[in-house]
């Protein structure tokens, strides 16, 4: 028996499955965490198919034209792919109780419910209605400029990229590449190879980081290194809608 056929059945029991204090842990270290395999091979087959079907679609960007970097990436529609839309209620009660926590070390509000249909609700009457799942397609001198997802004011403090092809066998390059401003210090990077069908957790916009004087608030970036050869798509879960 292979380790997919291992996997639950349902991508939303494979997310529940994670080792959720040891992921949580790692995330408030280091502002990401990889968790364990979350989409079979067919299903991250399936899902970067949808990338030629643009019903799917509400928008593509081409991000040289914008100076985002080199590539392009699309904005799913609603109603949301069954698949993608499992896995986004499936993370949002995991992520819940770290975004509890990171407000409250920094002694801001917390705004998001226990329910995800009532938060996106909440998107909705802030004038944040649009789909802001991602599909990401990088080739041969792709890359993506050092961003942050943010649509308005209401934002969730962690998002989820899944990787959909194998590095070193279907591209090489395209680290996932995540930036942060430490208080009073120097910029430290961290470097993420892909695993396919594996998401990684990362920061939104800042995180709490504990120094002498207590926690402070910690800036945020992520981006894509040099694809160097082959294709690289991915998944990007977003838990605040778009404008």
């Amino acid at each position: 028996m292979t380790a997919t056929t291992r996997l639950p059945a349902r991508a939303g029991a494979r997310v529940d499955a994670g080792d959720w204090s040891a992921l949580a842990d790692e995330v408030n270290d280091y502002g990401c965490a990889p968790t364990q395999r979350i989409l079979t091979l067919e299903e991250c087959r399936s899902l970067a198919a949808l990338y030629d079907e643009t019903e799917h679609f509400r928008s593509t960007i081409d991000m040289a034209r914008y100076r985002f970097g080199s590539g392009q990436y699309r904005y799913f529609s609603d109603p949301l792919p069954e698949l993608v839309r499992e896995l986004r209620e499936a993370f949002y009660p995991r992520l819940l109780p770290i975004a509890r926590d990171w407000a409250d070390k920094l002694g801001r509000p917390a705004p998001w419910p226990d329910s995800f249909e009532e938060w996106l609700a909440m998107c909705r009457e802030a004038g944040q209605a649009k789909s802001s799942q991602i599909l990401l397609r990088y080739g041969p001198g792709d890359w993506n400029a050092l961003h942050r997802d943010l649509f308005g004011d209401a934002v969730f403090p962690l998002q989820v990229v899944v990787g959909l092809d194998a590095a070193g066998t279907d591209y090489t390059g395209g680290e996932f590449l995540l930036v942060e401003q430490r208080p009073r210090a120097q910029s430290r990077g961290t470097a993420t190879l892909l695993t396919q069908g594996h998401g990684l957790i990362f920061t939104t916009r800042d995180r709490p980081v504990l120094s002498k004087r207590g926690w402070s608030a910690s800036p945020v970036r992520h981006g894509v290194s040099a694809v160097r050869s082959g294709s690289r798509r991915t998944l990007g879960l977003v838990f605040h809608n778009a404008s």
